[in-house]
């Protein structure tokens, strides 16, 4: 399925996984919209979309965006303890990658989500003022700094 034995280990602990051929099911690639190749449309349990990785990426940072679907999965359920623990997983096994600010981010929404506390998305701010500071999603949470 991936060339990388460590990103088919994953897909395979974590994903069912399909494939659609442009020449073969164009109704699909319309149905979910599907604008490049190689994308990796990653479904939740209910059907719904949870996130979309368009175009080639290195292991480590498909891993770290994978990662993160667990996570946005996990939102789409309102399940806020499973979405941190995913988010924080993507952050601290892929700390180098483009996905780690966004997992980032997305830890201090979960936890704001589960408590309500404004001090949650303060100490992301704060997390953002010593870290990734140059990313997009630092930007997004400026307001919190």
């Amino acid at each position: 399925m991936y060339p990388d034995p460590q990103v088919s280990e994953f897909i395979t602990q974590h994903f069912v996984t399909g494939r659609i051929h442009i020449k073969e099911q164009p109704a699909m690639w319309k149905r979910f919209h599907i604008r490049w190749t190689p994308m990796v449309l990653v479904l939740a349990d209910d059907g719904t979309e949870a996130r979309r990785i368009e175009g080639f990426l290195p292991a480590d940072e498909l891993l770290g965006q994978l990662g993160l679907a667990l996570g946005f999965a996990a939102v789409n359920r309102k399940d806020w303890a499973t979405a941190r623990t995913e988010f924080e997983r993507a952050l601290a096994e892929y700390p180098d990658t483009d996905a780690a600010p966004e997992a980032l981010y997305w830890t201090g929404v979960a936890k704001y989500s589960a408590s309500h506390d404004a001090n949650e998305l303060k100490a992301l701010g704060r997390q953002f003022s010593e870290r990734y500071t140059d990313s997009a999603w630092a930007k997004r949470a400026s307001i919190w700094m």
